[in-house]
């Protein structure tokens, strides 16, 4: 176990990145539960990267999510849908994954949902540098459809109580405690259960940071 700052964290993550020998783009995963900093810590290690003069690829599962009808068709709240339904893995790989992977032509699509809207998008076609880094947040990262696709696997854990108390602070403007508490009760955390029980991530992963003072943050480094 390492202890330091954020910016010791953030630095040691882009040491990771740059100590991945690849011919394509270096495509890392930064999985986690809801309301566990994932995309917070993304954020700010694709500007660390970005200072460090590395062509940044920066995405989330969220542009990649079901159409509302699809992920919502076993109920708003069940945890079984949440983990099976809600995001489209297979456009996920055939338009950004593996175009950026060793056989891919790094011509690539960074999102295809528009989440507001509940439309499907079809942004232009982009083609990455061979040197590109794609930093990639999301949850279930580690499922057996994807596992294969990342070079580096970075794993964001917190306790489920402290994603609850963060998620009412980040919604307060759209939903109320009691709303964020139920969707968090029935739907996320038991889907977490299911991901763990049937994929124990961060047995995958690289790097487990352990984000529950985020300030102060834990991390180990772990072999595959």
């Amino acid at each position: 176990m390492m202890h330091g700052t954020r910016d010791d964290l953030l630095d040691r993550l882009a040491e990771a990145v740059g100590s991945v020998a690849v011919a394509h783009p270096t495509r890392v995963a930064i999985d986690g539960p809801p309301a566990a900093g994932k995309t917070t810590l993304a954020d700010e290690l694709a500007a660390v990267l970005r200072r460090e003069g590395r062509h940044v690829i920066r995405a989330s599962i969220d542009d990649f999510l079901a159409p509302r009808s699809q992920r919502y068709r076993r109920g708003e709240y069940s945890a079984e849908g949440c983990y099976h339904d809600a995001h489209d893995h297979s456009v996920l790989n055939r338009v950004l994954l593996d175009p950026l992977g060793p056989l891919g032509d790094r011509r690539f699509q960074h999102a295809v949902y528009h989440p507001v809207a509940d439309a499907v998008l079809s942004p232009r076609v982009t083609t990455a540098p061979a040197d590109a880094v794609l930093v990639f947040d999301g949850v279930f990262l580690m499922r057996p459809e994807l596992i294969d696709r990342w070079d580096l696997r970075v794993f964001v854990s917190t306790t489920l109580r402290k994603t609850v108390d963060r998620a009412v602070i980040r919604e307060r403007r759209v939903s109320t405690r009691a709303d964020v508490e139920r969707r968090w009760r029935e739907r996320y955390i038991p889907s977490q259960q299911l991901y763990f029980a049937a994929v124990r991530p961060t047995q995958h992963a690289d790097i487990v940071v352990h984000n529950d003072e985020p300030q102060r943050p834990v991390w180990e480094t772990r072999t595959r």
